[in-house]
């Protein structure tokens, strides 16, 4: 039996996303004055990328072709469900909307090293899929000293989500990590970007599945395990 998934191709596309001088420099302002920033990029990316990619990952979702996430990677990757309970599935840029997607994180990551000289040289990212009940409790994406995930972004794929659904991103004060800084809801559109060492944050629990992307740039050149 061939259990391949099958995406579907969007060949009429909007123009691709928009990525100006003066909008990467808004976001390496707010990196550099409180490390991260959120942001409503339903304008830059099109509503034609952000209805493809939704497509894609409710079709992964309901075909299961999602895995339970872990913490840590390779070797040392563990499922712990006390920690974290949503379902991912690694993006490889082959399809159209990947493809896009993956030209708008490049033009971020050049962009915010001309800027802040952070050195990323790749980002790789995923799917994830939040059901009802499901959350991902505070912690930081890369250990410090580790500097290999340097920068981390997470975009929202939610049509008419409101409040109550739950599954908001809760970003703790770099300074004080009990101290909560901001609450970004997963709108469709909505972007949260942040420097993966200095920023604690976690995934309150949906009420309702929730659908993002996670993206993450490293300063590595090799990439390791999944």
């Amino acid at each position: 039996m061939n259990n391949q998934i099958v995406l579907p191709v969007f060949p009429d596309r909007q123009p691709e996303p928009v990525v100006s001088d003066l909008w990467l420099d808004e976001l390496a302002d707010g990196l550099t004055e409180h490390g991260w920033l959120s942001q409503d990029v339903s304008a830059r990316l099109g509503s034609d990328l952000l209805a493809g990619l939704r497509n894609e990952v409710r079709i992964l979702d309901r075909t299961e072709a999602l895995r339970k996430a872990g913490v840590g990677r390779g070797a040392d990757l563990l499922q712990d469900r006390s920690i974290r309970r949503d379902r991912i599935a690694w993006l490889q840029g082959v399809t159209p909307v990947q493809a896009e997607l993956f030209g708008f994180f490049e033009s971020v990551r050049l962009g915010l090293n001309q800027r802040l000289f952070l050195g990323l040289k790749r980002f790789e990212a995923h799917y994830a899929t939040y059901h009802e009940g499901d959350f991902y409790r505070r912690h930081v994406d890369s250990f410090q000293g580790r500097a290999s995930r340097v920068l981390s972004l997470v975009l929202y794929l939610n049509q008419g989500w409101d409040d109550a659904d739950g599954g908001a991103l809760q970003v703790y004060n770099r300074e004080n990590e009990n101290e909560v800084c901001g609450t970004v809801h997963p709108l469709e559109g909505r972007m949260a970007l942040f420097m993966s060492e200095e920023i604690p944050h976690e995934v309150l629990p949906a009420n309702r599945t929730r659908y993002s992307i996670a993206c993450w740039f490293r300063c590595d050149e090799v990439p390791l395990p999944l």
